[in-house]
């Protein structure tokens, strides 16, 4: 049964940090398009960053040179480290799995597992 379970959300100010993770129980991260998304209220759902089989990473274009995400197949987890936290940023952020192992960003979010997210807040 595939599991994927967040933590790691909370409130920062404006230019500080959070890292978030993301636990896959079920199946090996390493063999999946992993993907992470946010929606902010009366917003659509968003492309944070997906990461094929490959390693390959993708970043959408408000967050590119600020998040870094990453997996860690020891501990079958995805990390998103986000940096210079803007008020915008904030949103719930989910985690996402595909059997799927490439092309994972061009499948938008058409990703067949989903964790319940984790709300993200930065204040000005």
């Amino acid at each position: 049964q595939v599991q994927l379970v967040e933590s790691g959300g909370g409130s920062v100010q404006a230019g500080g940090s959070l890292r978030l993770s993301c636990a896959a129980s079920g199946f090996t991260v390493n063999s999946y398009c992993m993907g992470w998304f946010r929606q902010a209220p009366g917003k659509e759902r968003e492309g944070v960053a997906t990461i094929d089989n490959y390693g390959i990473t993708t970043y959408g274009g408000s967050v590119k040179g600020r998040f870094t995400s990453s997996k860690d197949n020891a501990k079958n987890t995805l990390n998103l480290e986000m940096n210079t936290l803007k008020p915008e940023d904030t949103a719930m952020y989910y985690c996402a799995a595909d059997p799927s192992n490439s092309g994972c960003w061009s499948m938008g979010d058409r990703f067949a597992y989903w964790g319940q997210g984790t709300q993200v807040t930065v204040s000005s």
